[in-house]
């Protein structure tokens, strides 16, 4: 399936919520150990063979090296450059690693990396940083769902049949992962009700598009219609990207009034899918007239 869309901004947007808060819940974790509270939001490390129910107890850092007042002086530094300003971020972070590759607040600035770098398009600098974080926090279902929505819209024409291979397996188990653990998350004690359920849609909604486009890729149409589905159901901010891949998924498998139903609204939203939804369901409709649908 051919793809002309720039989806960066987008899945960067859809991010960045659960991103700061984590970002700042684990810096805030790491301060508290320097002064001898030694507790943190984050949960920890999941086994290999995780229960369906993942251990979401706190983490504590005491174990970890002190921080001297250079390193912290940095590091509040780095946190003070704007997520906006994605150069100036990936700058001070790879320098912070460079000269505090043990820094307890590695973590936050790994996940802040992993956005930086989808910010400006570099797929594999993203995934290094990205895998880095899930190493290290395997339950940071922020950067597992940003993995699993961008590793599968970053296939390409020349992407060799090995790394597509590669790309779709993690896909796969980023977003599966993510999908298990967010709805088992504790709601930080700063945050309103309304502002956590947002953020934790957001990230299934980008969880759910993965896997979604992982199964498009591996032409299993139907398995993708209701990861896709439930990715536009529970999305804040509606992606085109998902209402496009819906309405492919379901013209595949002659679903034709869904189909036009999902193309209609990437249609109405302004942006480089607008025009191409427009043509798909008037293409649709016209293939509806001659062929049978298919049965839901």
């Amino acid at each position: 399936m051919r793809r002309t869309w720039n989806f960066w901004s987008e899945a960067a947007a859809m991010t960045g919520l659960l991103l700061c808060l984590s970002g700042t819940a684990a810096a805030q974790s790491a301060q508290g150990s320097q002064s001898g509270q030694g507790s943190q939001s984050q949960p920890p490390a999941q086994p290999s063979d995780k229960s369906k129910t993942p251990d979401v107890a706190p983490l504590t850092l005491d174990a970890a090296p002190p921080v001297n007042a250079e390193e912290d002086a940095a590091f509040k530094a780095f946190q003070a450059v704007p997520q906006s300003d994605a150069n100036k971020k990936i700058e001070t972070g790879e320098a912070f690693l460079q000269k505090y590759p043990e820094s307890r607040y590695k973590s936050v600035v790994y996940g802040a990396l992993t956005y930086a770098y989808v910010q400006i398009g570099q797929v594999q600098k993203m995934e290094e940083y990205g895998e880095k974080e899930i190493a290290l926090m395997p339950n940071d279902v922020s950067t597992l769902a940003l993995l699993a929505q961008t590793l599968p819209r970053s296939i390409r024409a020349n992407t060799s049949p090995q790394d597509a291979a590669q790309m779709l397996t993690k896909a796969e188990q980023y977003s599966k992962q993510a999908i298990e653990i967010t709805p088992t998350l504790p709601k930080p004690a700063n945050l309103t009700d309304a502002a956590f359920e947002s953020a934790k849609n957001q990230t299934l909604a980008m969880s759910h598009s993965g896997l979604g486009l992982v199964y498009v890729r591996r032409g299993k149409n139907a398995e993708a219609i209701s990861e896709l589905e439930a990715a536009v159901k529970i999305d804040p901010n509606p992606d085109p990207v998902n209402y496009y891949l819906l309405g492919m998924a379901n013209k595949s498998t002659s679903h034709f009034d869904d189909a036009i139903a999902a193309f209609n609204k990437c249609a109405e939203m302004a942006g480089p899918l607008q025009a191409q939804c427009k043509s798909q369901a008037d293409d649709t409709k016209k293939k509806s007239a001659t062929e049978l649908s298919a049965p839901k």
